[in-house]
């Protein structure tokens, strides 16, 4: 049953500002969870206001990372008086592919963050971003084709009906789902993999001469695509909406997809404030030698065993 464009519209709206206030206090729980953890107080006021206009570049980044939450799925859908209103803001058929392209043209705000800027150290930080992202986002997609391959589809809302009347994919593709979570933690170049923006080598990297709210954009679309790439792990791996023993409650399906959610959220954080950050030839000899193998020989091995099974 289709629904009018304008619940679509609402949804959008809902979706998009959620995400934005997950993102606000996201901000905030990372700052004091890492200073308790590191025995210090977190920073609780921001600095001054930067002066230098640089729109472009943060805009692009910021765009790309609110758009792809769109077709994340959250719940199977409720019936409100006389409409029927998807758990999704948008369900397209190839929504997988869809984020992946939202991904890779957020990458050029980055790029030109760091080009306009005319700061060879901010230069460095973006020709980094570039070299780390092709292995890992090579990775990223990779871990998901055993995922595609066993489900049958490339649309988010059919990968989470498939995992209702079987195991979540985190068992058959437990290989896949490792590969996806440390790819996905150097595609949003997240500590330890954190190198373009490494302030002690970089002067904090492709945003050097960014302040203010533009370089806010900057931090919110870093920010953003964690809260996206954990989403999309919920739903490929994780079940979606759905938690176990708790079939026939769909109603709670976007309760137990925020609580999946957090628990990703307190991983990332986590790893931040334990792990130290690689060296450069370290984290592109992890991504091409064994990130890279790794996913390329589980994606064959799924599609041996689904042609054998089937």
């Amino acid at each position: 049953m289709s629904e009018p464009w304008w619940i679509s519209a609402i949804k959008g709206f809902v979706i998009i500002n959620l995400v934005l206030l997950t993102f606000a206090y996201t901000t905030l729980l990372e700052r004091k969870a890492l200073g308790r953890m590191q025995l210090r107080y977190g920073p609780n006021r921001a600095g001054p206001y930067g002066l230098i206009p640089y729109i472009l570049a943060p805009v692009v980044s910021a765009f790309t990372a609110l758009a792809a939450f769109a077709v994340i799925p959250y719940g199977n859908g409720w019936n409100i008086w006389h409409y029927h209103v998807n758990g999704v803001v948008a369900n397209v058929s190839i929504s997988l592919i869809l984020v992946f392209a939202l991904g890779s043209i957020g990458i050029y705000g980055f790029i030109v963050g760091g080009w306009a800027s005319e700061s060879k150290y901010s230069l460095l930080g973006s020709m980094r971003t570039c070299a780390q992202l092709v292995s890992y986002e090579v990775s990223l997609a990779l871990s998901v084709l055993g995922v595609v391959i066993t489900a049958g589809s490339l649309s988010l809302v059919n990968i989470v009906h498939n995992q209702a009347h079987s195991l979540w994919y985190v068992v058959p593709q437990a290989v896949g789902f490792l590969v996806f979570l440390i790819s996905g933690v150097a595609e949003t170049s997240r500590a330890p993999f954190d190198l373009p923006e490494a302030e002690q080598e970089l002067v904090a990297g492709y945003h050097t001469e960014y302040s203010g709210m533009r370089w806010g954009l900057f931090q919110m679309a870093e920010y953003v695509n964690m809260i996206t790439l954990s989403g999309l792990a919920i739903t490929l791996f994780l079940g979606g909406w759905h938690f176990p023993f708790a079939h026939g409650v769909d109603f709670l399906g976007p309760l137990w997809f925020f609580l999946k959610l957090l628990v990703l959220l307190f991983v990332f954080i986590w790893l931040r404030a334990t792990l130290p950050r690689l060296r450069y030839d370290q984290l592109m000899s992890f991504g091409w030698k064994i990130l890279l193998p790794v996913a390329t020989i589980n994606a064959l091995v799924t599609a041996l065993v689904v042609v054998w099974v089937n």
